[in-house]
């Protein structure tokens, strides 16, 4: 009898794959897809908040803001807890809870409650991302990884959060007449159903999976040593900081995620107070950016694992895509602040978010070749700098968005208008820095080299 291991190869050449990874690579697009179809109705909850309550721009910020400071924190533990233990249980707890977090975000009328919630929603979001980029590292061969990731991470999750104010406001609140707070309830309620799912389904590698047989493992590891338990040592500090083109990554993620910030809250608001529409058709227009980046990151993954495998260089195809992309959306962000019409402003949106977010697959790749079996911890790091963006540059918005605020008496009643020109520019600034930041970037430093 041949020895085990030459008999499983043999095996594997004859066996058909199953094809249980693209089950995976399905819940993990739902997962992304509802992270941010729930996380991108503050562009419509924010308004009507900002409304009841009658809250300064400002005072919407600090609320909406406080998000992003329980899901600051959580980043760094989650990775680590998921690199030690894996994505499965972690993944599935979480997504019930935020989704439980977002339901109830509907029956509360009083704003310190409405508070304390933003901050569970932020806390249970926090560990999603790191668990689904060791998802794709675990389940997934290397050559497919950018695009798969560009799927899951930018055209799954662009396209929840474009759904989001369709579905919560030309849909439920508009056609159906719900109002936010039972729309939110609905919401959440399809978001537990799917975590139920997710736990019952995934798995956290394919050797953990009773579905996949050798020839789907050979498949994916394609000639790596297979991995048998997704424990890893945690990843030291010092080398952390040390890595200098880490540093730069930090400094990129905090201002691209601090500028998404006005697609996440602020879009909803430009098109209702700045162009004067109805609730209905500003869902639809506000979703026209979220296209554009969902669009983008399945451009930006392909144009990102085609130059790699075409030109050899890992380093500047990933670098390249980061700094071309943020260029473009620079000027094209400018472009949003001369007058046309809302839908031409839509329309430019899209265009910028396109390619600010076609780096989106490249960000998630480059986690992943920075810190190998680290990878989690590393996105952690990396969505934690883009977090505390969140966490500041919600806050610096509204204050642009109250100095460009005037009020003024028009027969004999009190007209209210805000500039948008000027948080426009500071947006295309931000877009720009973030875009030179790629050039010290350098993905092939990686974190794992140094261990003896």
């Amino acid at each position: 009898m041949p020895d085990q291991p030459d008999w499983d190869r043999h095996h594997a050449i004859k066996q058909r794959p199953t094809g249980v990874r693209w089950e995976v690579f399905a819940l993990a697009c739902g997962a992304s897809f509802l992270l941010y179809l729930h996380r991108y109705t503050w562009n419509i909850v924010g308004p009507a908040v900002q409304h009841d309550f009658q809250l300064s721009n400002t005072q919407t910020a600090l609320l909406f803001s406080l998000f992003y400071w329980t899901y600051a924190s959580g980043q760094i533990p989650s990775g680590v807890i998921i690199d030690r233990f894996g994505p499965h249980r972690f993944l599935s707890v979480m997504a019930f809870a935020w989704s439980i977090s977002l339901a109830a975000l509907g029956t509360t009328s009083q704003l310190v409650m409405l508070g304390l919630l933003r901050f569970v929603f932020g806390a249970t979001q926090a560990g999603c991302y790191p668990a689904l980029t060791q998802v794709t590292r675990q389940w997934f061969p290397a050559r497919q990884r950018t695009v798969l990731q560009g799927w899951i991470a930018t055209t799954s999750g662009r396209g929840g959060g474009a759904m989001s104010p369709i579905i919560l406001a030309t849909l439920l609140m508009g056609t159906c007449g719900l109002s936010w707070q039972r729309s939110l309830m609905i919401m959440g309620s399809c978001g537990i159903a799917f975590a139920i799912i997710f736990f019952w389904r995934f798995r956290n590698s394919p050797e953990e999976h009773p579905g996949v047989n050798a020839a789907e493992l050979a498949l994916i590891r394609e000639g790596e040593i297979p991995v048998v338990s997704t424990a890893a040592r945690v990843l030291p500090a010092g080398r952390a900081l040390r890595n200098r083109s880490l540093r730069f990554f930090v400094v990129q993620q905090f201002l691209d995620a601090g500028a998404d910030v006005v697609f996440v809250s602020l879009i909803g608001s430009y098109f209702l107070q700045a162009r004067g529409l109805e609730m209905s058709k500003t869902g639809w227009l506000a979703s026209l950016p979220l296209w554009g980046g969902a669009l983008g990151g399945i451009a930006g993954g392909w144009l990102n694992d085609t130059l790699i495998l075409r030109t050899g260089n890992r380093r500047w195809s990933r670098s390249g895509i980061g700094l071309a992309g943020k260029v473009i959306g620079c000027l094209m962000i400018g472009l949003v602040t001369l007058p046309d019409q809302a839908l031409t402003a839509g329309l430019v949106l899209m265009t910028a978010k396109f390619f600010g977010d076609w780096a989106q697959p490249t960000v998630w790749g480059t986690c992943t070749d920075l810190g190998g079996r680290y990878s989690a911890t590393v996105f952690s790091i990396i969505n934690t700098a883009g977090t505390l963006g969140g966490v500041v540059m919600p806050l610096i918005f509204g204050l642009v968005l109250d100095w460009a605020t005037v009020t003024t008496t028009v027969a004999g009643e009190e007209v209210t208008t805000t500039d948008w020109a000027p948080l426009f520019l500071l947006l295309a600034g931000m877009f720009l820095i973030s875009g030179l930041c790629w050039i010290g970037i350098d993905c092939t430093k990686s974190l794992e080299k140094d261990e003896g």
